[in-house]
């Protein structure tokens, strides 16, 4: 099984999927000024990612102020997308659903089997992909990456919006890009 990496400064997969509020986001198509953040979250029925992703509402508005766009990805329906949202009383993220799991395994994800019910009594889809985090910039290129086989112990985003400042004042390059021998 070979899955594919991304590698900071080579250009993204494509990324087009429906948005709960009605249209498509489309990676690329209008991007955030500085950068869009990408958050691929299990589903509904992960009571972890609920909680991440109203962390995320809650900041959304100072990702906003540094120019970056916000959207939460799942590979989940649009009834339960749409169920995500109203239940992290999304406003300043956007929500996305129907992510492919072709196309999720093209940013690289790792895809899980259902174990039934969650402790939340919401069934699990029989496939889903874990969550990831990913910084693109406008030009479509990878910035940052943090992928998980896991819910457990995600990258913080008051720890993502320091890092932004900083590569902001200080024009931080992305890094991780070495392909070469080693």
């Amino acid at each position: 099984m070979n899955i594919n990496s991304l590698v900071p400064r080579y250009p993204v997969p494509a990324l087009n999927v429906p948005l709960v509020s009605g249209g498509r986001f489309v990676l690329g198509a209008s991007p955030g000024e500085r950068f869009d953040l990408l958050v691929f979250y299990r589903g509904l029925h992960c009571p972890i990612c609920a909680k991440y992703l109203m962390e995320l509402e809650r900041l959304a508005a100072e990702f906003a102020s540094r120019g970056v766009q916000v959207t939460a990805i799942s590979s989940d329906t649009e009834e339960r997308g749409q169920q995500m949202a109203e239940k992290v009383q999304a406003k300043g993220v956007k929500f996305a659903y129907g992510l492919s799991l072709r196309n999720a395994r093209q940013w690289g994800l790792y895809i899980s089997t259902s174990r039934g019910k969650t402790s939340i009594g919401i069934e699990e889809p029989d496939l889903f992909s874990e969550p990831a985090v990913f910084i693109v910039r406008p030009d479509g290129t990878l910035y940052y990456g943090a992928v998980q086989t896991m819910p457990f112990a995600r990258p913080q985003f008051q720890d993502l919006l320091g890092a932004i400042d900083f590569a902001i004042s200080k024009d931080y390059p992305a890094r991780g890009e070495y392909t070469g021998e080693v």
